[in-house]
């Protein structure tokens, strides 16, 4: 039986959400997938629609959604559609409302920068060097079997979430010279959430197409949206 995947993208092009998903699209049509693109939230005000796409996958950062169409997506999640995305495509998405935070579990807060002296005002001034540690607990997880730590070079996501997220893998923040907060902060950079039937997935790397290729995310992305999915 052939199912439906929803992609929405748009928003801020700083995450260049229409190059970003054709990454992953072709997949998910190899599985099997009938794929819809949308390029806004509007297509989330259509409930009957919904109701038979079996994976959302959003990526579509800032904006702002209707009260009307966020009911009908969390309605949807509830009787088991997937929802899934990566960094600010999912998670700084919408923030106009605090009921989209609540559905998706955690806000983007910031990304730190370098040193005030390495800035050149550039966007790189927000790639540092990090790790992506797995939590051992969850190490036999589909969406994380078989991997181990991985680094990377780009935006470091501190996130505001909740003890409701499952929680594969973390990031920490450090506490440097000239930092206000005044120790590490861990903030998780790979979870997963269940609400009502639906299953959720986030990992909070993908600024940049380079770190969506890069394998081991590509390969946490991949199976998210095979998890997440109805």
């Amino acid at each position: 039986m052939t199912r439906t995947a929803l992609v929405v993208r748009g928003g801020w092009e700083g995450h260049a959400p229409v190059a970003a998903t054709d990454l992953f699209i072709p997949g998910l049509r190899a599985n099997g997938y009938a794929v819809d693109v949308a390029d806004s939230p509007d297509v989330y005000a259509d409930g009957e629609y919904l109701a038979g796409v079996d994976l959302i996958l959003q990526c579509y950062t800032m904006g702002s959604i209707e009260p009307q169409q966020f009911a009908a997506l969390e309605a949807a999640v509830r009787a088991g559609t997937g929802f899934a995305g990566w960094h600010g495509g999912i998670i700084d998405s919408f923030r106009n409302t605090p009921a989209y935070c609540h559905l998706v579990g955690g806000q983007f807060a910031c990304h730190p920068a370098k040193a005030p002296d390495e800035c050149g005002g550039v966007p790189d001034d927000y790639f540092l060097p990090h790790r992506i540690t797995m939590v051992p607990a969850t190490r036999e997880h589909p969406i994380t079997v078989g991997l181990d730590d991985f680094d990377l070079i780009t935006e470091q996501y501190w996130v505001l979430t909740d003890p409701y997220n499952d929680v594969l893998a973390t990031t920490t923040v450090p506490a440097r010279d000239g930092d206000p907060w005044r120790r590490p902060v861990t903030s998780p950079a790979i979870w997963t959430r269940r609400w009502g039937a639906g299953k959720i997935f986030v990992v909070t790397a993908g600024h940049s197409l380079d770190v969506l290729q890069h394998p081991s995310v590509r390969i946490v992305i991949e199976r998210g949206l095979r998890w997440a999915s109805r």
